[in-house]
This record gives structure tokens, C-alpha cells and sequence, in this order.
């Protein structure tokens, strides 16, 4: 296509407007021209992504977001304007832009601008940065730039705005806490609690008034009326973390919370009416345990409305830098930087982290009590530490997940990628290895 010129068509008066509406928006927005061209930039672009004493406009939008020579596609990533001209409509993707700050990973909205004939003039870019999520070393939150932790960040950003239930999926150790905690600060309910239920360990009575709480005289023991976890978390978001261990005969009451909203605390009669966005969480096979009569089939499907699949530390390698050095920033003494020999950062490299990001956690603070100097070399890291099988259990929970997640879907592998929280190569493989059925 060619390059639109503002000043040589009248007809264009209606989009040298839009620029001009756009520079009271307060949201980071740029106008692009067919060939990638950057023809407008408002000022809140020009204060969140431009740099002083660079100019924006006539610009490559790869190029000042990316760094790069060629479109994304080009440069193996998705781009939002080739994807918009396959669809003949909006897209959007979730990036890493390079900033003034750094890389960031950044929401982009795209969205064409039409001439009467149905020719695009234009396209329209809305940018969001992800405050909740880090593309580089952090002491805190979400760390990661491989393609399947972004598949599975883009996915939360979707459900993020919404109320639809939440099921995260994946082995122990993948950090699905964090990822609850980064949906609850995504959302319109940021300003409310965040509650956590550890399902594990608990008895059904045990559960039930936790979960509900209690009035006075419930049950021995019961010296005052207690509120529970659901009323703790009224306005704001409830994550309930290792949902397979839920008592059986609590299922029937969870569901009834789930469609209704309504409650009563133990021993009390008054129904209470309960407001939460639900976030559940297990390692555990659910549509296996509903087969085998272990979990309710109707409760399975409330809670499976969106399910996101988060990736083994296995299968995102080039996070493993990342997140060692933003673990040693959480784990050093104040004023006192660690930092790991290239050999070491090597044999990390080289583990298969079957107890995923918790054991490379637990390696990295064992290790760092022998760097007295300040720097973890091999000889401070476990001796056993090399590449290790999967371990069956694991392997098995995460392949009856997916199986499952197949069945009936009859969306394209990218789609099915994308709201699993895999790359497509990931989902290939792993079909692959599941079998021709």
C-alpha cells in the first residue's frame, strides 16, 4: 500500500480531525498510516513512550516500539496491522515496547480507519502499559518475556475487565497465586481485597466456617461471632488455591455461592448475599476427579468459564536469567547485591525445575548463604542439580487439562493456544506427544 500523504487529499480533512480529537484523549495514542508510518502521537504517547530529543512522527511504529528493521510479523511476533488486514477489522496483542523506562510489556488495541469506499486510510493505536507484570528483573510481582508466559499474561489482561470465573491451571509451583493476585489488580475491582483460601488440609466443618464464618455459640469454642473469608472479601476478588482438595459435600454449598451469591454463616439463619469476583486454582486433574465421582461435574464447569493454563519453568528457559536475578533482588540483604558466575547461570539453565519457580527459589536462597562475597558459583548450588525427568503426577495432571480443553473446541490452534496460555509450538508438541486421538 501506499503511503498516505495528509496534506494531497481534501478527503483525508476527516483524519488530520481525528489527530487532532486524539490529542485530548488521555490514553497513550498513535495514528499509522498502511505502510507502519507514524502520522499522529498524542501528547500522553509522546510523556509514556517518546524519548527526549527523538522524533515520533514519520517514524516506523516497529521501529520505535521494537527496535527492529521490519514489521513484527517480519521479526517473528504477531503484528496487530497485518493481522487487522486479514480480519478486515480490529486486533489486539499484547508486546514488549522499549520506553524511556525500559522494555514494558504493553496492551495494543488496533483499529483501521475506513474512507467511504471501504479502503482503509489509517489505523487508529491505543497503548496500555501492564503495571502488574515485569519484563525485566523486579523485586515483586509477575517476571517474564518467553512467549508462553506472554500467551498466558495476554490472557489474563482479556478476562481481567470481566466477571467470569477464572481457573488457573498448571503443576505446583507455577506461581499461581501471583497471577490471581496480577487478575484481581487488572480489574475494575483493584480497590477491593484480595482474599485467599487454601483449600488443602481442611476439614469440611473447617472449611465451612472459614470459608462462611460463624455466630456466637455456633460450636464449642465459638466465644464470638466471626465473619468469614467470603464476607472479607466482599467488593473485591476471592481466590480459592488448590480447588481439588475442596470437601465433597462443601461442593454443593460452593456452587450454591457460586449461582446465587447468598450464604449463611454456621449456625446462623440470616441469608447473607456475598460480592466477589471467584479465581480458582489447582495442579490436580479436576476432569479426571469428575469422572472418577471425586469432583462435582456441575461445579467444574462454574468454575472452568476461563481457564488459563500457566507454563512449567521448563518450557520458558530464557525466563530463567529474569527471574534469578529478580529472586536475588528479593532475597539480598539490604546493601547487599548477589549475582551468579556464568557457569552457574549455565547449570540453572540446564535443570528441568520439576518443582518449578518455588525450586528455583529454594535452590537460589540455600545457595546465596554460601556466597559470602556476594557472587554463586556452581560449587554453591545442590550437587544433584542437572536436567531432571518430569515427574509422572505432574506430567498426568497437565495432560488431562488439556485433553479436555480440546475436546469440543473448534476454534483454530492459535486461538486454542492463546486461551490456554501456550505458544503454538508449545500446543503442537504437546498434542503431538499426547497421540493421534
Amino acid at each position: 500500500m501506499k503511503k498516505v500523504d495528509m496534506n494531497a487529499d481534501p478527503a483525508l480533512a476527516a483524519l488530520q480531525a481525528l489527530i487532532a480529537y486524539l490529542a485530548h484523549e488521555g490514553e497513550p495514542m498513535i495514528v499509522l498510516d498502511p505502510a507502519y508510518n507514524i502520522l499522529g502521537a498524542n501528547p500522553a504517547y509522546r510523556r509514556q513512550f517518546g524519548r527526549a530529543g527523538e522524533p515520533v512522527l514519520g517514524q516506523k511504529c516497529y521501529r520505535v516500539s521494537h527496535h527492529y528493521d521490519v514489521p513484527c510479523d517480519q521479526a517473528g511476533e504477531h503484528c496487530p496491522m497485518r493481522r487487522s488486514l486479514e480480519l478486515g477489522g480490529p486486533d489486539r496483542v499484547l508486546h514488549i515496547h522499549h520506553t524511556p523506562r525500559g522494555p514494558e510489556h504493553v496492551n495494543v488495541e488496533l483499529r483501521p480507519i475506513l474512507d467511504p469506499q471501504g479502503r482503509v486510510l489509517a489505523y487508529v493505536e491505543r497503548l496500555c502499559t501492564v503495571r502488574h507484570a515485569s519484563a525485566e528483573p523486579s523485586a515483586e510481582g509477575l517476571v517474564g518475556r518467553s512467549a508462553v508466559f506472554m500467551a498466558a499474561l495476554e490472557s489474563l489482561q482479556r478476562v481481567a475487565p470481566s466477571m467470569l470465573p477464572v481457573l488457573l491451571l498448571g503443576e505446583s509451583g507455577t506461581g499461581k497465586e501471583l497471577f490471581a493476585r496480577a487478575l484481581h489488580e487488572a480489574s475494575p475491582r483493584a480497590g477491593g481485597p484480595f482474599v485467599v483460601v487454601d483449600c488443602s488440609g481442611l476439614s469440611e466443618a473447617l472449611f465451612e466456617s472459614e470459608l462462611f464464618g460463624y455466630e456466637k455459640g455456633a460450636f464449642t469454642g465459638a466465644h464470638a461471632r466471626k465473619p468469614g473469608l467470603v464476607e472479607t472479601a466482599q467488593g473485591g476478588t476471592l481466590f480459592l488455591d488448590e480447588m481439588g482438595d475442596v470437601p465433597l459435600a462443601m461442593q454443593v454449598k460452593l456452587l450454591r455461592l457460586i449461582e446465587t451469591g447468598g450464604y449463611r454463616r454456621v449456625g446462623g439463619l440470616e441469608t447473607r448475599q456475598a460480592d466477589f469476583r471467584l479465581v480458582a486454582a489447582t495442579h490436580q486433574p479436576l476432569a479426571r476427579m469428575v469422572a472418577e465421582g471425586r469432583f462435582r461435574e456441575d461445579l467444574y464447569y462454574r468454575i472452568n468459564a476461563f481457564p488459563i493454563e500457566l507454563p512449567a519453568l521448563r518450557e520458558r528457559p530464557e525466563d530463567i536469567a529474569l527471574l534469578v536475578d529478580s529472586i536475588l533482588k528479593r532475597e539480598a540483604p539490604a546493601g547487599v547485591p548477589l549475582s551468579l558466575t556464568p557457569a552457574a547461570l549455565a547449570r540453572l539453565q540446564a535443570h528441568a525445575w520439576p518443582g518449578n519457580v518455588r525450586e528455583l527459589r529454594n535452590v537460589l536462597e540455600r545457595a546465596r548463604l554460601f556466597a559470602d562475597d556476594g557472587l554463586i558459583r556452581v560449587e554453591h548450588l545442590p550437587s544433584g542439580l542437572a536436567r531432571t525427568p518430569v515427574l509422572p503426577a505432574a506430567k498426568q495432571a497437565c495432560d488431562e487439562a488439556l485433553l479436555h480443553a480440546v475436546q469440543g473446541f473448534t476454534g483454530t490452534r492459535r486461538t486454542l493456544a492463546a486461551r490456554l496460555g501456550l505458544s503454538e509450538r508449545t500446543l503442537y508438541r504437546r498434542l503431538k506427544a499426547l497421540g493421534p486421538d
